[in-house]
């Protein structure tokens, strides 16, 4: 596959160990492998051990059937100096009925990290595309009200 290095794409079978106890796949093992593979994103495109700092805006918009194939795609929408924002689009397929929609989305903020666990630089996202462009700019106003967020909660707890 010819990805670019900013891209990730992943797809696993929803297999019974995931179905909770209504029969769909379980929110948390969604959540899991969006983690892993915001991992796998991020530490594939700046080349080293990457941590999870914060998950954004994880929207669970339908559920997944077991024996459903869900694909994971992920790109890097934006970096700093350390972190870089994942965007994780998850889309279900079922087999049988040849259908596929549109399950879930998120934003994972990762932190690049040396060999003793403090932030390392990562490379500088140049986005090129229409697409790229346009989740960029998301991308710096969700990073915006993240630290809006921030300072709204620390004047709570220093007032």
């Amino acid at each position: 596959m010819n990805l670019p290095a900013h891209q990730l794409t992943m797809t696993v079978l929803m297999t019974p160990d995931m179905a909770n106890f209504s029969g769909k796949v379980h929110g948390g093992s969604i959540l899991k492998l969006l983690d892993q593979v915001a991992y796998a994103c991020a530490s594939r495109y700046a080349g080293r051990y990457v941590v999870t700092l914060s998950v954004d805006q994880v929207m669970f918009r339908q559920p997944i059937q077991v024996g459903e194939l869900v694909t994971f795609l992920a790109s890097i929408n934006h970096t700093g100096n350390s972190s870089m924002e994942v965007g994780i689009k998850v889309v279900a397929e079922d087999i049988r009925a040849q259908s596929v929609r549109h399950v879930n989305s998120c934003f994972f903020t990762m932190v690049a990290v040396d060999d003793d666990g403090k932030p390392a630089a990562v490379p500088a996202l140049a986005p090129v595309t229409p697409d790229e462009h346009r989740r960029h700019a998301a991308a710096e106003i969700r990073r915006e009200m993240r630290r809006e967020m921030q300072r709204r909660f620390a004047a709570l707890h220093t007032g």
